[in-house]
C-alpha cells in the first residue's frame, strides 16, 4: 500500500527542529505519524458500504436519505409533516425542530459508527449536514410565523449530553464534538451547560418509557438566563431527550430553543 502524500509543509515539519522549536513540531511528527500507522493498519473505509478509500464514498453521499425541510413538521421534524403531523400534533417544546436525515441506510449507521465505534472523523461530517439543514430550514416558518432558524437570533449552541456512565464507557461526548464543530460553522458560541444523570439507554425503550426515563434527568450547570439557544442531538425518535434539554433550559430562563438533530427515526 503507498503511504500518505507529505507535501512540503509536511516535509518541513518533518526535519530536525531547531532550538526552541521541539515541542509544537515534535507533537506534530508524532500525530503525523500516528495518522500514518492507523491509515495503514486500519485504511478508511465508507461508512455506508464498506468500500476502502473514503469515510463516506460519492455513491452513498448521493444516496443520503435527507429530509426536504419545506414539507417536515415544524415541531417535531418528522418528514412530510408540515400541515398535519401525527408524531406531535403541535404538541412540542422547543419552538422548532430541525432534523437533516430519516434514520436510514448511511445515516443510521453514521451515527452508530461514531458514538458507538468512535470514527471521530464523522462529527464534523454530521455537523456540516445539520448546518445545511439549518440554512434549508431558515426559508421555513415555525408555528410562531418566524423562521425556524435563524443564526443571526441564536446566542450559542448546546447539546444533549451524555450520561456520567455513557462517557466513561466511550471516552468521549459524541454530541459535544458535533456541537463544537457545528457552533464552529454557524459562527456561534459553544454553551456546554446541560449535565444528565443516570438514564436507562433509550434505544430499547417505548414513547412513554423514553418520556419516563429522562424526567427531570438533566440540570443547568451555568446561568443561560435569556439567551436564544439551539440545541442539539443526534436522533430524534420520540422527542424525549430533545424536548427534556428545552424543558429544562426554559425553566432555567432561556429565552428560547430550538432543536436540531442529524437524524429522526419515523
Amino acid at each position: 500500500m503507498a503511504g500518505p502524500r507529505t507535501s512540503a509543509g509536511d516535509k518541513a515539519a518533518l526535519s530536525v527542529p531547531r532550538a526552541g522549536e521541539g515541542g509544537d513540531k515534535g507533537r506534530r511528527v508524532l500525530r503525523l505519524a500516528r495518522e500514518g500507522l492507523t491509515e495503514l493498519l486500519w485504511p478508511t473505509r465508507c461508512v455506508g458500504c464498506d468500500m476502502p478509500g473514503e469515510l463516506l464514498c460519492e455513491d452513498c453521499r448521493d444516496s443520503l436519505p435527507w429530509i426536504c425541510q419545506g414539507t417536515a413538521c415544524p415541531c417535531c421534524g418528522a418528514p412530510f409533516g408540515s400541515l398535519v403531523c401525527t408524531g406531535c400534533a403541535g404538541d412540542w417544546e422547543p419552538r422548532a425542530t430541525i432534523c437533516a436525515m430519516g434514520f436510514d441506510g448511511a445515516a443510521a449507521r453514521m451515527v452508530v459508527t461514531l458514538k458507538d465505534h468512535h470514527e471521530l472523523r464523522l462529527a464534523p461530517v454530521m455537523a456540516a449536514a445539520m448546518a445545511t439543514a439549518l440554512d434549508e430550514a431558515s426559508a421555513w416558518p415555525a408555528r410562531d410565523g418566524l423562521p425556524r432558524f435563524d443564526a443571526q437570533a441564536t446566542d450559542a449552541v448546546s447539546f444533549v449530553p451524555a450520561t456520567a456512565e455513557a462517557y466513561a464507557r466511550r471516552g468521549f461526548d459524541h454530541m459535544e464534538l458535533v456541537a463544537r464543530a457545528l457552533a464552529e460553522e454557524l459562527g456561534l458560541p459553544l454553551a456546554d451547560v446541560l449535565v444528565r444523570a443516570h438514564a436507562r439507554d433509550q434505544r430499547g425503550l417505548g414513547r412513554d418509557e423514553r418520556a419516563a426515563n429522562l424526567g427531570g434527568s438533566m440540570r443547568v450547570t451555568e446561568s443561560v438566563s435569556g439567551l436564544r439557544l439551539l440545541l442539539v442531538d443526534d436522533v430524534v425518535t420520540t422527542g424525549a431527550s430533545v424536548r427534556e434539554g428545552a424543558r429544562t433550559l426554559l425553566a432555567h430562563g432561556a429565552q428560547s430553543v430550538v432543536a436540531c438533530a442529524f437524524a429522526r427515526v419515523w
